[in-house]
């Protein structure tokens, strides 16, 4: 199978319509920033619209135009701040209606289901995150 890669600004907004539309969307992300739960060209995401988000769910987010597929690690009212499972400091800021969709599925290896869990325990271990980040790149990976 030809193998082709299209421009997210082309290619999310037309999942955003999908999605929008009730539609599930399957996904192959590209970045490291989800490591090592999501691994690119590895895994793979299904993505639906839920009526709501909460703290914990692996979103994509259209952050004006720059888009990024990330955890909700805090809420405010219609604020939610974000931040990638492989990202040892750094937050991104949206509100609920920038959320295109969020993350049911992940399909390990492109065939295996997994429910994604809200991520609490890697939470509390961000202020180890960097090392074991490392390890899991070195050894793992």
């Amino acid at each position: 199978m030809d193998k082709k890669t299209v421009p997210n600004d082309i290619l999310i907004p037309q999942i955003g319509e999908l999605l929008s539309e009730g539609r599930e969307v399957e996904l192959k992300p590209k970045g490291f920033s989800m490591l090592p739960f999501i691994r690119p060209d590895k895994d793979s995401v299904v993505l639906k619209k839920k009526d709501s988000v909460s703290i914990g769910d692996i979103v994509l987010a259209d952050l004006k135009g720059r888009y990024v597929l990330h955890r909700v690690i805090k809420e405010d009212g219609e604020k939610l701040t974000l931040m990638g499972d492989g990202n040892v400091r750094g937050t991104e800021g949206c509100s609920r209606k920038d959320v295109l969709g969020t993350v049911v599925t992940i399909m390990k290896n492109g065939v295996k289901p997994v429910v994604p869990g809200k991520g609490k325990l890697w939470k509390t271990l961000l202020p180890a995150r960097r090392y074991l980040l490392a390890f899991y790149k070195r050894v793992i990976m």
